[in-house]
């Protein structure tokens, strides 16, 4: 009878034991089971206070840089002057203008050389204006290729780099009125300036400072830029 106690009492406990150790292990697997799971789902409810490279993944995306144009302009880009002229030799405009004003009254053809002079006479103080080809702002080359194809209806290349490829080279020490005369006042084009050789050391010329005007080639800034001259038409035996 003690026996029968003692062994009921042995299976009592080995069974509380297999139903303790059956409940610990699922227990322990459901508590594995549910942490797994949050801890899957924490990256995609995870926020980032400050981003980074690493924390945040940006998209690149290509920007359309938009397609510049520019009008039909001589061939530097910017300017015919690196530095502004400064005319330490001004030329006295209105007796320059008076020599031929009183000519528009007299009733004979012009020759070549007077129709030049009143067209010239036509755009003086015009504003200097690069681009420009016309009595509210022109630039160097275009003024000299006015000049020409109004008065004596001799065409002209549009930039000063052309026309300074045009006609017969000239010395200095041989302009005749009608010449052209070229100086280097920019790096981005050579020559960079033209003007309309008028005689007496005289040209005329859009200037940057002072528009369309008369100055003497003796003029310092003029003086040491001076590279060439070209005789495109010969003026004095027309």
């Amino acid at each position: 009878m003690k026996i029968l106690k003692i062994i009921n009492y042995f299976f009592t406990c080995l069974l509380c034991s297999l139903i303790l150790a059956g409940c610990g292990t699922s227990s322990t697997g459901q508590r594995f089971s549910q942490s797994k799971t949050k801890n899957e789902e924490q990256p995609a409810k995870r926020t980032y206070r400050f981003s980074s490279p690493d924390s945040v993944k940006t998209k690149k995306t290509e920007v359309e840089h938009p397609q510049i144009t520019f009008p039909d302009i001589p061939d530097s880009s910017l300017d015919e002057f690196d530095e502004l002229p400064v005319e330490t030799e001004p030329i006295d405009k209105s007796k320059f203008i008076g020599n031929y004003d009183k000519m528009k009254s007299f009733n004979v053809p012009f020759t070549p050389r007077e129709k030049i002079l009143f067209e010239v006479i036509k755009f003086l103080d015009t504003p200097y204006k690069y681009g420009g080809n016309n009595e509210n702002g022109i630039d160097c080359s275009a003024f000299t290729k006015q000049v020409y194809q109004s008065s004596i209806a001799l065409e002209l290349p549009r930039s000063t780099r052309e026309q300074f490829k045009v006609g017969e080279n000239i010395s200095k020490y041989d302009l005749k009125f009608g010449d052209l005369v070229y100086f280097n006042t920019t790096k981005r084009s050579y020559p960079g300036h033209v003007g309309i050789y008028l005689g007496d050391d005289q040209f005329v010329h859009a200037s940057r400072s002072l528009g369309v005007t008369v100055s003497s080639l003796s003029d310092l800034y003029y003086k040491k830029r001076f590279v060439g001259a070209r005789r495109v038409e010969n003026i004095e035996r027309n």
